[in-house]
């Protein structure tokens, strides 16, 4: 019997080029996430590449002094609803009112149209520029 120990190679793996590349991602990440503030995002105003097709029972339109009009008649916020009211009462499908605004205007006035739309039970649909 052989009990002599055997001698055995112990297997190892070089990890000094991984150390190194691991390192260099740490200092990327760590320069990217300072350059990154969330406090500065621009916003740009939506395009779409193609036009809505659903059918457009009427057009409110946002102006940037936040002047409203519902097609050519310029109308307040509080006269929208009872004028909106009467658009809405010659359709038989279910409406949708295209909310267009000036890339300007204040998004609260549109939110504001929304939900009046809303409670109209019509379907909002907030129009953007197609390029």
């Amino acid at each position: 019997m052989n009990i002599r120990k055997r001698l055995k190679a112990h297997p190892e793996v070089h990890t000094g080029a991984l150390n190194d590349i691991l390192f260099i991602l740490l200092l990327f990440f760590l320069i990217v996430s300072t350059l990154a503030n969330p406090n500065v995002i621009k916003v740009s105003n939506p395009k779409a590449k193609s036009d809505t097709k659903s059918k457009q029972t009427v057009v409110v339109t946002v102006d940037k002094d936040q002047n409203l009009y519902l097609a050519q008649k310029k109308i307040t916020i509080g006269e929208l609803e009872v004028e909106l009211k009467a658009y809405l009462a010659k359709e038989t499908d279910k409406p949708s009112v295209v909310i267009n605004g000036d890339s300007t205007a204040h998004l609260g006035t549109a939110i504001k149209v929304m939900q009046i739309v809303k409670k109209l039970g019509a379907t909002p649909v907030m129009a953007v520029n197609s390029n």
